[in-house]
Parts: C-alpha cells; sequence; structure tokens
C-alpha cells in the first residue's frame, strides 16, 4: 500500500493542525442547541432494510483525488477533495477532466460540498470555516464560521435547509443562506446511535449517508434519524485497485433518476449503480 495512504487517518498527526481557533463568541448564540431544536428518535425503532449495489456503469475518474464531496447538478459533476495542501473543489463533465479546479489554501482541508442554486458550499475539517463559492467560477465569495467538525453536507431543497454531518451520529440542519443552526436529529440504527457519518446526499426526503471505515451507505429519515436501509457497497473494487485505494467516500444522486454515482478516497473509477433490496 502507499505511503499516501496513511494520510487518511483523520486522527492522524500530521493533520493535527489543521485546526484553527474559532473568533470568540463567533456563532455561538444562534448555534446553541435548544430542546426544541433536537428532533427525537421514534420509539418503535425501525429495523433497517438490507440492500446492496447494482452497477449500471463505470467511469473513470483522477486516482488521485481525495474525495469529500460528491454532487452532480445536469451534467457537471461537482468534487471536493482533501488533505492539508493538497485539497480542490473542482466541477467538470461526468467521466471527463475539470474544467474547472479551485485549491484551498493551507491549512484548510476540504470536506463536502453542496450547491444551492448559484452557490456551492463547502466544509472544512477542523477549521470550523464553511466557504461560499461561485458555481460556475468556483470563486469563493465569503467565509462563515461554524462549531465542531465538517464532514458531509447536502442540500434538502424541499425543506429549505442543508444537512451536515460532524463525525458523530448528530444531523445539523442549517440555513442555506447564512449557515445559522435550525436544528439536530440523532442517527439511530434499531435504536443505537449511529457514528462516523460521513458524506451526505440528499434526495427528497431522503439522506443517504456513507459510514467511515465501512462499505455502508446509510439511508436515513431526516425527521427521525432513523436508518430505513443500510445498503452493502463493499466489492467495486478488484483486490488490486483496493491495495491502492482508501474508504468508500463519495455519493451523488443522478438527477431524476434511480442511480447514484459512487466512489472512494484514492479511487480509480466511479460507479454508476442502482440501490436494490436483498431481503426477501
Amino acid at each position: 500500500m502507499r505511503g499516501v495512504i496513511k494520510r487518511t487517518r483523520k486522527a492522524a498527526a500530521t493533520v493535527l493542525t489543521v485546526a484553527l481557533a474559532v473568533a470568540a463568541g463567533a456563532c455561538g448564540t444562534a448555534q446553541e442547541e435548544t430542546s426544541s431544536q433536537r428532533t427525537p428518535g421514534n420509539a418503535a425503532n425501525t429495523v433497517p432494510e438490507n440492500w446492496t449495489v447494482e452497477v449500471v456503469d463505470v467511469l473513470p475518474r483522477d486516482p488521485e483525488a481525495f474525495t469529500q464531496g460528491l454532487e452532480i447538478v445536469g451534467d457537471t459533476l461537482y468534487e471536493s477533495t482533501g488533505l492539508v495542501g493538497e485539497s480542490t473543489v473542482r466541477k467538470g463533465p461526468l467521466g471527463g477532466e475539470p474544467t474547472v479546479t479551485v485549491s484551498l489554501p493551507e491549512p484548510l482541508f476540504g470536506e463536502g460540498i453542496t450547491v444551492v442554486d448559484s452557490r456551492v458550499w463547502q466544509l472544512t475539517w477542523r477549521s470550523g470555516i464553511a466557504v461560499e463559492r461561485d458555481r460556475e467560477t468556483l470563486a469563493e465569495l465569503r467565509r462563515v464560521r461554524y462549531d465542531g467538525e465538517g464532514w458531509g453536507l447536502c442540500h434538502q431543497a424541499d425543506a429549505g435547509r442543508l444537512v451536515m454531518s460532524d463525525g458523530s451520529p448528530t444531523l445539523t440542519f442549517r440555513d442555506p443562506r447564512d449557515f445559522s443552526v435550525l436544528g439536530t436529529v440523532e442517527v439511530t440504527d434499531s435504536g443505537v446511535a449511529v457514528d462516523e457519518l460521513n458524506e451526505l446526499e440528499c434526495v427528497g426526503d431522503t439522506v443517504y449517508a456513507n459510514v467511515w471505515h465501512s462499505d455502508d451507505i446509510l439511508r436515513i429519515d431526516p425527521e427521525t434519524g432513523e436508518v430505513t436501509a443500510r445498503i452493502d457497497a463493499s466489492g467495486l473494487l478488484t483486490p488490486e485497485e483496493a491495495a491502492d485505494a482508501d474508504v468508500l467516500n463519495g455519493i451523488a444522486a443522478f438527477p431524476d433518476s434511480d442511480r447514484f454515482l459512487v466512489t472512494g478516497k484514492l479511487w480509480p473509477r466511479m460507479f454508476a449503480v442502482r440501490f436494490v433490496p436483498t431481503d426477501p
């Protein structure tokens, strides 16, 4: 396994210097959680369905891309990549070379992204900074502070909110205009909290989440926090490809379709897939 793989550990010493001190008092009051903000889980504790992936197509990609966020708008793919000094946000045609690439300055470590109308929101890991960008040029428009870590991000257009993960079982709902906190929900699988929620994808009233250190994708009801399906995405890479790759991380829904695009950090390929049940 290449030495670069060792950099993937979010807790590695080489990236501990990423953290920036959050400005005193910034977003403090707006982001304090109250009991009315937290959506309780359903006491019924729904047992998740078991699903798997059916490969429809295989697309090439940059095998050096340390993927943190993935989203499709029309026929354009938006991608955020991580690692200090190597983080980028890029856009281009599906299966083609990026036409626009913008780098993040050190010590920022790029994380999840989502497109909202004419803008793109991009998270950073431990810097407590969300970067708002122009959708066409990816030029930085402003920076907004938030508390805690940033992992995954998606946009629930019908609900008028962003959904953000931070590596814990908590999903945070945010205002897409100013990034302020609207509420939170704890994600549970059969009543047990699920942590390491990573890259997110919003599809209608459902949220899909990669689980770090696993080949699982969770289908989540964001109103209750319950996991309604656990999708096994293992076996997409050959053993030889997997030896030089890192974890599954990257999920994007094809517009007006039942297909999804999935990939991972340092993966040599992307896969267009359908999620299909395995339960009888």
